[in-house]
């Protein structure tokens, strides 16, 4: 046994856990990084909040509309100017005076329930960049990755069911900056395919409760010598990785991630696409305790043909949404969790010579539920969108009004491993008076 452990203390300490893990645990894990052996303290900052609210929200559903949704197209609509708005048509909806795109039919139905921002304005044009200052707040640097608002709801208040995580996304991409300076496990569980459930999350074939409880024994053992000649808090949350893993993999609520437990009804009802079926996903999640959940959808990157591609992406945001807000509603749920509908940025009024719209630092976003006051809208954009008319609100103005919404202390400061301070949403002012 002493030989077997000599050798493993040879082998890469990176490849030997991920190997462990997956040959002798039976189960898969995920990837790890040069940050979390850093061995650096994340220290909070030693004053206290000043700013102190009471939540009006316990949950958040983030819906990305990924690669800058056009705001004409959806949300807010210059009816009288034919010139930017091209083949798209505005509609009334169930909130007086709020008008939306006539590609969003059953979601005007529940505009009552939502507040829409028309002045968002975002400091770059670039999907990179805009999408990492929304998610953070933060300008994008190689020198620092910055937590997004899961992570920060996750550092400060835990998660909402032990036995799951605090953070889900459900989506692809491998830019989103989840847990940034904070420890791997405040950042999200990564779910690529909701209908397919969790992967890698039981025992290998033949593998008993027994069984895997001894090849947990044998690699605590194997891992003693390296975390007491390493003891570093990077260290210390790998081996709480273990542990959350195999807390989930017993848990009753890791049938939160099994769809086929939904009725077929309401599974057709958020269309039976990715997106779609990962807002119900989400919703379920909600019911299970999990506090953070965004959901990505793409494609709209609409340079070319945007009268074509935008009514299709539309429709789909559109079953989905409305589904999520009525299922939500019915189960008593709309009042304590919070929907955000947004993107990067926003397209063109100027439609170019290929019938489509180009990247535009202005755009809208829809707060619904979490103790918004519905059926108002926020902000005004020029008759023509291609300017901010009046209430200018920035992606970490955004960021602010849901951490408030939260109940997170917006000015406390914390320090990243290289001792920069940091806040929620850095300057980010929240937009208080949308509250009902």
């Amino acid at each position: 046994m002493n030989t077997t452990f000599r050798k493993a203390n040879e082998l890469d300490r990176r490849s030997f856990l991920a190997r462990t893990a997956q040959s002798m645990l039976g189960v898969g894990l995920l990837p790890v990084t040069e940050q979390m052996f850093s061995g650096k303290v994340f220290a909070a900052g030693e004053g206290s909040a000043t700013a102190k609210q009471v939540p009006t929200a316990r949950n958040v559903i983030m819906l990305y509309m990924t690669g800058g949704q056009s705001h004409l197209d959806t949300w807010d609509p210059k009816p009288k100017n034919k010139e930017v708005m091209g083949a798209t048509k505005a509609i009334p909806t169930s909130a007086d005076g709020v008008m939306i795109s006539e590609y969003l039919p059953r979601t005007a139905k529940f505009m009552h329930h939502a507040c829409v921002i028309n002045s968002m304005a975002t400091n770059t044009a670039a999907h990179e960049q805009a999408n990492y200052f929304m998610h953070t707040s933060f300008g994008l640097r190689s020198t620092i990755k910055h937590p997004g608002l899961g992570a920060w709801l996750s550092y400060f208040q835990g998660a909402g069911n032990p036995a799951l995580p605090a953070y889900v996304y459900v989506g692809n991409d491998s830019r989103h900056p989840g847990a940034g300076f904070f420890a791997k496990r405040h950042g999200p569980l990564m779910v690529n395919n909701p209908e397919a459930g969790l992967q890698n999350v039981r025992p290998q074939r033949g593998v008993t409760d027994q069984r895997f409880g001894m090849r947990r024994e044998v690699a605590d053992i194997m891992d003693a010598e390296f975390q007491a000649a390493h003891a570093t808090r990077g260290v210390k949350a790998y081996a709480d990785m273990y542990d959350d893993a195999v807390r989930l993999m017993r848990s009753e609520d890791l049938a939160a991630f099994d769809l086929t437990q939904e009725p077929d009804a309401i599974r057709q009802a958020y269309g039976k696409d990715t997106f779609g079926q990962g807002c119900l996903l989400a919703r379920r999640l909600v019911e299970h305790g999990v506090r953070f959940i965004e959901v990505a959808f793409g494609s709209w990157d609409t340079h070319v043909a945007n009268f074509i591609n935008t009514p299709r992406l539309c429709d789909t945001l559109d079953v989905a949404l409305s589904a999520l807000v009525n299922d939500l509603e019915r189960r008593g749920l709309l009042d304590s969790t919070m929907i955000l509908v947004t993107s990067e940025f926003g397209r063109t009024p100027k439609i170019n010579q290929n019938q489509g719209r180009d990247h535009y630092p202005i755009f809208s976003s829809v707060l619904m539920g979490g103790g918004i006051q519905g059926g108002q809208k926020y902000g005004s954009t020029t008759e023509d969108g291609a300017g901010i008319a009046t209430d200018k609100v920035s992606p970490p103005d955004l960021n602010a009004t849901i951490g408030y919404a939260l109940g997170l202390p917006m000015d406390q400061v914390i320090y990243s491993p290289s001792k920069r301070p940091f806040t929620v949403a850095d300057k980010g002012q929240p937009l208080t008076h949308l509250f009902a």
